[in-house]
């Protein structure tokens, strides 16, 4: 039995990486899923590779009037919202002195008031239709303790989880369940830029972080986006409707709450 038949859901970041795991894991557990993302084009070309429960949403999750269309856009498409993924986010680091404003307006843009008020318009549209609802919020282990040279960041996410938590709090009283995934390392394009950070503020070659951090992770290796659909579909299930307010690790490992 598919854990998420007849489900509609919207993926923020969806385009690439986690969020496009996430996608097509749902379509195959039975969702119609938004990929939603501030790159149309991306969102398309993904959508047509999972298939016909998969349609393109665009989304820029720092622009309220963008958030609302897409909320709108997934009411009309498919009746209602069951299903929230807060995934977008940005990554920068520098160390303390270097921190510019400007980036960090931007991680908090995107990481903290993106994931509130994405949450909030879910919200309101399931509190309006009154079914309840799943949202999940991607959070990090950066965000369970600092880093020396990723403040802002580890900062965007200790926030997630604690939007996580009074959400959660806030919101059961609708039947709406908040949880959130905290991954480690995940191999990808995505690291491959937080490689090439690394390697200009530590001294080191392309490639010799990206390895080191991936033989310190206590299961052997770097994740993989597939290593975390399963937590997500759990969150996301019937099977979870007792659970609210956490945050769980999917780190092979690395951090042990």
């Amino acid at each position: 039995m598919m854990r998420l038949e007849g489900k509609s859901a919207l993926i923020t970041g969806a385009a690439r990486g986690i969020g496009k795991a996430f996608a097509a894991r749902y379509v195959a557990e039975g969702a119609t899923v938004a990929i939603a993302d501030i790159n149309l084009k991306g969102a398309e070309a993904a959508a047509a590779e999972i298939g016909p429960a998969a349609y393109a949403v665009p989304l820029d999750v720092t622009d309220q009037a963008s958030i609302d269309a897409a909320m709108a856009t997934v009411e009309e498409k498919t009746g209602g919202l069951d299903i929230l993924v807060n995934n977008a986010a940005l990554f920068d680091l520098a160390p303390i002195v270097e921190i510019s404003r400007e980036s960090y307006q931007r991680l908090f843009d995107i990481n903290v008031s993106g994931t509130l008020f994405t949450m909030q318009a879910a919200a309101r549209s399931m509190i309006r239709r009154g079914k309840g609802g799943k949202i999940i919020n991607m959070a990090s282990q950066a965000g369970r303790r600092g880093e020396p040279l990723v403040a802002v960041y580890c900062a965007t996410k200790a926030a997630v989880i604690s939007l996580t938590q009074s959400a959660g709090l806030n919101l059961i009283e609708h039947g709406i369940n908040v949880n959130a995934i905290a991954p480690g390392v995940v191999d990808g394009e995505h690291w491959d830029g937080v490689d090439a950070l690394f390697a200009k503020y530590e001294g080191l070659v392309p490639g010799e972080k990206k390895a080191a951090v991936g033989a310190s992770v206590p299961a052997g290796r770097m994740a993989t986006a597939d290593d975390l659909t399963g937590m997500a579909v759990f969150l996301a299930s019937s099977e979870a409707d007792y659970i609210l307010a956490q945050t769980y690790n999917v780190d092979g490992g690395n951090w042990m709450s």
